[in-house]
């Protein structure tokens, strides 16, 4: 059973940082890929940190140089740390897994190869 658990959002002024972690449960860490996204008020669900095929992170342009993705493959987690926020980066952050393939990569970074969204958790930035 697919199980995804985010965490660490909150409320932060512009220039501040936070860091979110999504928890998985074991089967989810080994057969999927996981990526983050999210979606602001009014706004399409986007890309934050995608997967290549490779499972390597990919990240959306906005964020580059200031998100970093991290893991802790005991604690079956994975890290984003968000420096340097804007109110443009305010929204409900979700962490989503997809399927691997037979071979162990992962689909094509989309939202149609997303199978399981974790509860999201709020990322407010004031100005």
């Amino acid at each position: 059973q697919v199980e995804l658990v985010e965490s660490g959002g909150g409320s932060v002024q512009a220039g501040g940082s936070l860091r979110l972690s999504c928890k998985a449960n074991e089967w989810t860490y080994l057969r999927y890929c996981i990526s983050w996204f999210r979606q602001a008020p009014g706004k399409e669900r986007e890309g934050v940190v995608l997967r290549d095929s490779s499972n390597f992170p990919v990240y959306a342009d906005s964020v580059k140089g200031r998100f970093t993705l991290s893991k802790d493959d005991a604690k079956k987690t994975l890290y984003l740390q968000m420096n340097n926020l804007n109110p443009d980066d305010t929204g409900v952050y979700y962490c989503a897994a997809g399927v691997r393939t037979s071979w162990g990569t992962c689909n094509a970074p989309t939202i149609e190869n997303i199978d399981y969204w974790g509860q999201g958790t709020q990322v407010t930035v004031s100005s």
